[in-house]
């Protein structure tokens, strides 16, 4: 391990602490986050399969939560087994590259959840406003492209953070006080003018995040004004319980990534083990609760789920 006040150039790996402060409880950390990857696996895996072997899901609505579930286990698979190791084993040592790469698809896949909760709102925007033109507009072609634009978008954005990061041949030390190839926790460590980095940053979580909020906070106050403007009870509730599930999500996955935010620019007299509890959390826990919110609140997932476990047995749930 490279000294912590030593000059270092082009380090060739990077000794990942874990989180700081708490080096004693790694090996109790770590058990609940093995059991929130495998609940995440498991969970996102059967909505998944679900979708893709049910011909009446092939609606882009599922289609949209199929997508959503493969990313989470994407996601979690980025950053979850190399935490464990860290905690379980000591592994902490990281390839230079190898943390590149995992900053890259943890941005990526960030990026990709939010543009898909996009898309999610937009597609009940156009169930609930415009029902009678929902089949022309929802198109497979349609569907695709949004497909395509929720991935490249936060990968054009990501890649400078690597070209960025690349330019420089000098760091303070090669220790990286968290658990995972945070940006800005590897551009603390340049001994350089960072303010570029910085700066990008802050844009590229305003471009994804900031204007995702936006997009999808005037999808909902039309689809409210909609859903009031219904004439039957039955209906208004009806419209609700199709974005509940999408209510949840959204307000765990944003409410966690400003609590995250907020604490690590606002709250300075916050201990670093919080910060970094708090980003594991906002990483870890919404692949692991979306297949449970809408296995619970989707009532078709819900009864596919069931018969595929006991196929012996006929059931009709109720909302």
């Amino acid at each position: 391990m490279s000294s912590l006040n030593s000059t270092i150039m082009y380090p060739s790996i990077f000794i990942l602490i874990g989180i700081p402060g708490l080096e004693d409880l790694h090996y109790w950390i770590a058990i609940p986050f093995c059991f929130f990857y495998i609940i995440a696996l498991i969970g996102n895996a059967a909505i998944v399969s679900v979708v893709t072997t049910t011909s009446s899901l092939h609606e882009p609505m599922f289609i949209f939560l199929s997508i959503l579930a493969l990313n989470d286990i994407f996601f979690c698979t980025s950053i979850v087994p190399k935490m464990l190791g860290i905690f379980w084993f000591n592994f902490k040592e990281i390839n230079f590259d190898a943390c590149l790469a995992q900053m890259f698809f943890i941005h990526l896949f960030t990026g990709t959840e939010s543009g898909i909760l996009v898309a999610m709102a937009f597609d009940r925007y156009v169930a609930i406003c415009n029902p009678l033109r929902y089949t022309s507009i929802m198109t497979t072609n349609l569907i695709a492209k949004i497909g395509m634009l929720v991935v490249i978008r936060p990968a054009v954005l990501v890649a400078p953070f690597l070209f960025l990061i690349k330019q420089f041949s000098f760091y303070k030390t090669n220790v990286i006080s968290h658990s995972y190839c945070d940006h800005m926790a590897v551009v603390k460590l340049i001994e350089a003018d960072t303010r570029i980095n910085s700066v990008y940053g802050l844009f590229v979580a305003f471009f994804v995040i900031g204007i995702d909020i936006i997009l999808i906070t005037v999808s909902y106050v039309m689809i409210f004004r909609a859903v009031f403007s219904l004439p039957s009870k039955e209906a208004r509730l009806k419209a609700f319980s199709t974005c509940t599930p999408h209510i949840c999500v959204f307000l765990m996955l944003y409410g966690l990534a400003l609590f995250s935010f907020l604490s690590h620019r606002v709250g300075k007299n916050i201990t670093s083990y919080i910060h970094i509890l708090l980003s594991d959390l906002y990483l870890l826990l919404p692949p692991t609760l979306n297949p449970i919110v809408y296995g619970v609140k989707t009532k078709q997932i819900r009864e596919r789920a069931f018969m595929l476990i006991f196929p012996w047995k006929s059931v009709s749930f109720k909302n």
